[in-house]
């Protein structure tokens, strides 16, 4: 019986990168991430937070990036692969799942009329300043 393999392919995003386009844009984006950085969310946290916005966007690119981001920052396989079903997985911490339900919230924004509840708020407020 054959043996099939798994070819290790590079990503390549489908469209030209806004930054390309408007070159503005990349400092604007740089501006972003270093305020992140700055407001004390664990960078380990914030790579989560990116990740699973780029899973709801179905950014294969992003996911990529954001998952080797992960590895970075020393977290597990297990943890990475985890990040779309964080709801059903005891291996976050409070924090990371206040951070994960307001990022969804965020990511969603135009699903719902209210899609940041005062619950999800008050939950993120009680870890994040």
């Amino acid at each position: 019986m054959p043996v099939e393999t798994v070819e290790t392919k590079v990503m390549h995003a489908r469209m030209t990168h806004p930054v390309q386009i408007i070159p503005d844009a990349m400092q604007a984006l740089l501006a972003l991430g270093a305020s992140a950085r700055k407001g004390g969310v664990p960078a380990r946290t914030l790579a989560m937070i990116e990740l699973r916005a780029s899973q709801i966007n179905g950014c294969s690119v992003c996911v990529d990036m954001h998952s080797r981001d992960l590895k970075k920052a020393d977290d597990t396989d297990e943890r990475i692969f985890a990040v779309a079903a964080w709801r059903d997985n005891p291996g976050f911490t409070g924090a990371e799942r206040a951070a994960l339900a307001l990022a969804e919230a965020l990511t969603r924004i135009s699903d719902r009329a209210d899609p940041v509840t005062d619950e999800i708020w008050a939950d993120a407020a009680r870890h994040y300043d």
